[in-house]
């Protein structure tokens, strides 16, 4: 994580303004007040995991609220994903109210006006994520928002933890290790996000974002096998056949396609891993479940617009000018 921000480095007079300068640049417009002006301190760092954005505060006491004027004025096109840390952080949006204490997780959505109250000693670590690829895995993120996930349920548990390692690994992952994490925590925070409206509300919505994410975990966790089929995967989500593909068709896909896109991008991330380069694509496309490898050749060039032998070369070739290519993704 790379420090931003930090009082010590500024007059005590000037810490407050300055501070709110930098959080409204780099993080989000907001109007702020501190509990305590003359004493105020706080910092900021942030890095970043694949496409996702990380920050950690710290700060003294305060209240902050985003109004609709600054919305219009400054839409937002990220959702943020908030862990707190230390101390406690009382949040108020779309008719909700929680407050947070260390080790619990929720969503803010920036288009819609907030406010949030910091107690002193807070330090809470937030996520900047396209909505695009939440709602993917959820459907609308609407009815999400001050949702409370906490670390007494099981899978709370698991996302709140997996989220509070993330600051010490910025940075030291390689691109491929990245992308594979980042698929980690957007798949844990589906998961305690729907289990979360679930509990407080059954509704239809609820029970197909559930079903959504539990058949492409069932997926995830399936790849390998070479006689993964349908019927395998509707069984292990708990569902019929038909209900899944009726689920899947509302994101575009079906059971078998999501199957055949999931192997690919496993495969296609494989071959930009260079501590993979010496596996050969045979035993590349075996290991995520290819038994044919016409068929993989042929729907990887589907998908990509080259051969995987082509797409390894090209890869080679990139690292050594340290610029990837963007190849197309039509599958």
């Amino acid at each position: 994580m790379q420090r931003l921000f930090s009082t010590d480095d500024v007059q005590p007079r000037e810490r407050f303004d300055y501070w709110h300068q930098v959080a409204c640049r780099n993080i989000l417009n907001h109007d702020s007040q501190p509990e305590n002006q003359s004493t105020f301190h706080a910092s900021i760092q942030s890095g970043a995991l694949a496409d996702i954005g990380m920050v950690v505060f710290e700060n003294a006491a305060m209240q902050c609220w985003r109004t609709p004027r600054q919305i219009a004025q400054t839409p937002a096109e990220m959702l943020f994903v908030c862990r707190q840390l230390t101390g406690t952080l009382g949040l108020e949006q779309d008719g909700r109210e929680i407050v947070l204490s260390a080790g619990d997780v929720t969503l803010i959505d920036p288009q819609l006006a907030y406010g949030a109250k910091f107690s002193a000693g807070s330090s809470l670590l937030l996520l900047k994520i396209p909505p695009g690829v939440l709602e993917a895995r959820l459907g609308s993120t609407r009815q999400m928002v001050l949702r409370s996930i906490t670390p007494s349920d099981a899978a709370g548990g698991l996302t709140s933890s997996f989220l509070a390692m993330l600051p010490h690994y910025v940075g030291r992952l390689q691109r491929t290790a990245a992308h594979i994490v980042r698929d980690q925590v957007l798949d844990l925070l589906a998961v305690s996000l729907a289990t979360a409206v679930g509990a407080e509300r059954a509704k239809i919505s609820s029970a197909h974002s559930l079903a959504l994410t539990t058949v492409r975990a069932a997926i995830e966790a399936r790849l390998t096998d070479p006689a993964l089929d349908p019927a395998g995967i509707a069984a292990a989500a708990g569902i019929s056949v038909r209900y899944a593909n009726a689920v899947l068709a509302r994101e575009g896909t079906s059971i078998a396609r999501l199957i055949l896109t999931k192997r690919l991008s496993r495969c296609r991330k494989a071959l930009e891993d260079p501590l993979q380069a010496h596996r050969t694509l045979s035993e590349i496309a075996t290991g995520w479940g290819f038994s044919d490898m016409t068929h993989f050749g042929r729907r990887f060039k589907a998908a990509y617009g080259v051969l995987p032998s082509e797409y390894r070369a090209l890869i080679k070739k990139a690292r050594q000018t340290t610029n990837l290519p963007t190849l197309s993704t039509s599958l």
